[in-house]
């Protein structure tokens, strides 16, 4: 019995952050670019199936910078249906697994063809153009 005890103990702040629903990953299907242009920054992750050992292991590596990327006006968006033909899926025309940042106008910045931990992603947004300027605007004293 404390075996278990210990084992949840350690893993509440993953569940803890998980089970938040300010932000949870969501289906392509259901993503409409033209109601996030220039709002949300798409963080996509492509399999050909949710079963995909890259695509488990990356949705494993982003659960627990899901704060970080929350701060950073993510939207992480899963598509794990090639049939289902999503608009993400033409436009971007991923093989297999593949991670594609996006920055808020929606043009692909980096793609990865491997999984890729959630604070390399973190670091890569806060170099891009439009995230620079979001930051000192927030803090202008750092100019």
């Amino acid at each position: 019995m404390k075996p278990f005890l210990i084992l949840c103990a350690a893993l509440w702040p993953l569940m803890a952050q998980a089970a938040d629903p300010a932000f949870a990953p969501v289906p392509a299907s259901t993503v409409v670019q033209a109601d996030l242009l220039y709002q949300r920054r798409p963080v996509i992750v492509f399999a050909d199936t949710p079963d995909d050992p890259a695509f488990v292991r990356q949705m494993e590596l982003l659960v627990r910078y899901y704060p970080d990327l929350a701060e950073r006006d993510v939207i992480l968006i899963t598509d794990t249906d090639p049939a289902a033909k999503s608009d993400l899926r033409q436009m971007l025309r991923p093989r297999g697994f593949s991670l594609v940042l996006m920055d808020k106008d929606w043009k692909p910045s980096i793609r990865k063809p491997l999984p890729w931990d959630g604070r390399e992603i973190a670091r890569a947004i806060d170099k891009m153009p439009m995230a620079r300027t979001e930051e000192l605007e927030r803090h202008p004293s750092g100019r």
